[in-house]
């Protein structure tokens, strides 16, 4: 992803320079945030494939993930009643969206964790300026 970090009053300044000159903006990035921690809670996942994403079954084993912290991805589809390997596949694209993390578990196992509580979307229905924010876990 990219992006600029800096204060308000930086951005006030950049965002000057590029309405007297919107040229200079063509190759700059097109998001800016406060610090680069900020800019990491952003899943770089679109909107449109982030709702795909958390489909009402993925819901339910996100919940499932959460509530009863298996130890390993044979555990979770036992519990979920999904094949293992469907499982891996759809743990995978959740990881990438910065939804799960896969720790090493006991011996050769992963266990799924749950990284983040919520996922807000913003989606800009003039542009392309959609935004899809996922907030940590307190617990985990």
């Amino acid at each position: 992803m990219t992006y600029k970090t800096g204060t308000l009053s930086e951005f006030k300044a950049w965002t000057q320079r590029i309405v007297r000159d919107p040229s200079q903006a063509e190759t700059l990035p097109k998001q800016w945030f406060d610090t680069d921690a900020t800019a990491q809670q952003r899943s770089g996942i679109t909107a449109e494939a982030m709702v795909k994403l958390l489909s009402p079954e993925n819901l339910t084993l996100l919940q499932t993930i959460g509530r009863d912290q298996p130890a390993s991805v044979n555990e979770l589809a036992e519990l979920t009643g999904r094949n293992p390997s469907n499982l891996s596949r759809t743990l995978k694209r959740l990881e990438q969206a910065g939804i799960v993390r896969m720790a090493l578990g006991s011996g050769k196992t992963r266990r799924p964790l749950l990284l983040v509580q919520k996922v807000r979307m913003e989606i800009d229905l003039m542009g392309q300026l959609d935004t899809v924010t996922v907030e940590p876990n307190p617990a985990g």
